[in-house]
């Protein structure tokens, strides 16, 4: 196998092994709907094997920035419909990453008259509101009962997002946000079955999970994790504490079958990530690139050393709408303007050139 060959997971088939991490752009505007824009960008990319979308808010409480595109309107599925049937149309896969911001957010952003986390322990730093800058406010401290509404907040996206035509859908359970902070002992104070001990700090992750799995099929699920990540306080110092929690994550969830495991690491051969590997006993999607940039050789040894089945690619994703057609033809590479990830408008989402566009420039 190379980067260039077909891979299958669980039910997506991929032409490739170039996959398109989940990459936020906040291109959505108040009401969380994408428009034709983000059908362009998304459409532009979909000669990677798989893009994965945005992380896209769950509950009008789960939203994390303001632009987040959302699944929880009829406006927004028929939009997201617009976007899938683009990327389908030029042979594309594409799965919806399913998000719950948790502390990371403000009412200000959410419009709701609280924030929600495992425990109420506020991120030590400020969040960019519509109004400005803000302190993180406390969060309210989800109770059971409230768990299992969020659980089922989760499953309705799902089955709203294969509604509007995704390929699968990616539980999101990294980056410091909800389900992320159920892992780390450090957002995670709780003294009831999830929190404490490694197995009750990832019992809320498996649950969530298993009940997407179930409602879409886990052949169509797949999870994302970013193990010992240390950002926006979701800490996890801790390597014992890392190797039990991520253990117990994947013992829990290798007997639901899921398409895949995406694991964002700075190590991705490493004992950690390929221990989890392992455990998981399913196909690993490898993401290196948080700070990062992940090259061609990189990504091509990845795979080639079968480190990984596919490799998340970001930033070069972003600049080079032709990937995939530029690596393998060893093209030169548009390079990324981290000035205009986020924001509103064209300038750099959908105007970065294409090879031939590239080559017509310099004839």
């Amino acid at each position: 196998m190379d980067l260039f060959s077909p891979v299958s997971l669980g039910d997506l088939h991929l032409a490739n092994r170039i996959v398109m991490a989940p990459l936020t752009r906040v291109r959505s505007g108040e009401d969380g709907v994408p428009g034709d824009l983000v059908v362009e960008h998304y459409a532009q990319r979909a000669t990677l094997g798989l893009i994965i979308s945005e992380g896209v808010y769950i509950s009008e409480e789960s939203r994390a920035f303001w632009g987040q595109p959302g699944i929880v309107t009829d406006a927004q599925v028929a939009a997201w419909r617009k976007v899938t049937d683009a990327v389908h149309a030029e042979g594309g896969r594409i799965v919806m990453q399913l998000m719950h911001g948790g502390r990371v957010s403000h009412t200000a952003i959410t419009r709701t008259d609280r924030i929600v986390a495992p425990s109420a322990i506020a991120i030590n730093g400020e969040v960019r509101t519509p109004q400005g800058k803000a302190p993180f406010p406390v969060p309210h401290a989800l109770t059971a009962d409230e768990l299992t509404t969020v659980r089922d907040e989760f499953v309705a996206a799902a089955v709203r997002a294969i509604e509007a035509g995704f390929d699968g859908v990616e539980v999101h359970s990294a980056n410091g946000y909800l389900l992320h902070e159920f892992l780390s002992p450090a957002s995670n104070q709780r003294d009831d079955a999830f929190g404490g001990s490694p197995e009750n700090r990832a019992a809320f992750v498996i649950d969530v999970t298993k009940a997407v799995a179930d409602a879409v099929g886990a052949g169509r699920v797949g999870i994302r994790v970013s193990p010992s990540h240390n950002i926006q306080d979701a800490l996890e110092t801790d390597q014992a504490d890392v190797a039990a929690t991520y253990g117990a994550l994947m013992d829990g969830l290798k007997p639901l079958g899921l398409a895949y495991l995406s694991v964002l690491h700075n190590e991705p051969t490493g004992d950690l990530v390929q221990g989890l590997r392992t455990r998981f006993g399913g196909k690993l999607i490898a993401n290196s690139g948080f700070g990062t940039v992940t090259t061609r050789d990189e990504a091509i040894a990845l795979i080639d050393s079968s480190h990984a089945d596919a490799v998340a690619i970001g930033r070069m994703a972003i600049a080079n709408p032709d990937l995939v057609a530029r690596w393998q033809g060893e093209h030169p590479e548009n390079q990324p303007n981290p000035g205009t990830f986020y924001g509103d408008g064209a300038l750099g989402y959908t105007d970065y050139p294409r090879l031939d566009e590239s080559a017509l420039a310099g004839a």
